[in-house]
């Protein structure tokens, strides 16, 4: 027969075993939470100030080129870096910090200069070095890079022309097509035709001139890019085979 003051004594011990293991349970976090903090915690907290300052440096770079291009123009030269900076975010960051520069650049603009000459930047280089920046990262030919950046400068173009018009009162096409006009009159008689261009011929005229500009100052760009963001480690895909033997580049 069992001693019933043991059995009370044995079942009070086990109880008090079990109250202290769950306390330690309790007070004793789980292994994977802590090894997920310890890895994730430290990233968030070094990479979030980096982007936020290489951001802010490359747009302030980009706004400033296009001021020191305006009130003191050197011609091509500096025109060749306009969409290169935002370029180079959305090579380093993704498309969320590229957007970023390219919205804090057209309102360092604004502030500098005026919200008119702030669009004028945003449309079409700041849309351009977007586009630039997601083609390169996502390593698209040089073609396509240069056609779709193609299809936005002329876009841009005819954006500058219809704000500028609408500021100043004047159609500034119209004059734009009267000095292809005189242009094409003087290639006619040099070449012998005697007859007038068309006004569809004028215009078929103005808009190839106009693609052809956007074509070089893109191949221009991507040339630019390629030497510059090779020694800055964020390379652009690779120029066609007859660039590289032009250039003598060496990959």
């Amino acid at each position: 027969m069992s001693d019933p003051f043991e059995d009370s004594q044995a079942s009070g011990l086990g109880n008090s075993q079990k109250i202290e293991d769950e306390a330690n349970l309790s007070e004793t976090p789980p292994a994977t939470s802590a090894q997920g903090n310890n890895y994730s915690e430290p990233q968030v907290k070094a990479v979030a100030p980096l982007i936020m300052v290489e951001t802010a440096f490359l747009a302030s770079t980009c706004s400033l080129i296009w001021l020191i291009n305006y009130y003191f123009p050197m011609g091509p030269l500096l025109r060749m870096f306009f969409p290169i900076p935002i370029a180079l975010v959305y090579l380093r960051w993704g498309h969320r910090a590229a957007w970023m520069a390219a919205l804090v650049s057209g309102l360092l603009l604004s502030v500098l200069m005026g919200p008119t000459r702030s669009i004028l930047f945003l449309i079409p280089y700041g849309l351009m070095g977007v586009q630039l920046g997601a083609l390169w990262r996502r390593r698209s030919s040089w073609l396509f890079s240069i056609g779709t950046g193609t299809i936005i400068g002329t876009f841009g173009f005819f954006f500058r022309f219809w704000l500028l018009s609408i500021l100043l009162g004047e159609d500034l096409w119209v004059y734009m097509t009267s000095q292809v006009t005189e242009l094409a009159e003087w290639a006619f008689v040099k070449i012998g035709l005697l007859q007038e261009p068309s006004l569809s011929l004028i215009q078929a005229i103005a808009l190839g001139a106009i693609v052809l500009n956007n074509v070089i100052y893109l191949f221009v760009v991507h040339l630019v890019a390629l030497l510059l963001l090779d020694r800055l480690g964020n390379p652009i895909p690779r120029p066609p085979h007859w660039v590289q033997v032009l250039l003598d580049y060496e990959e």
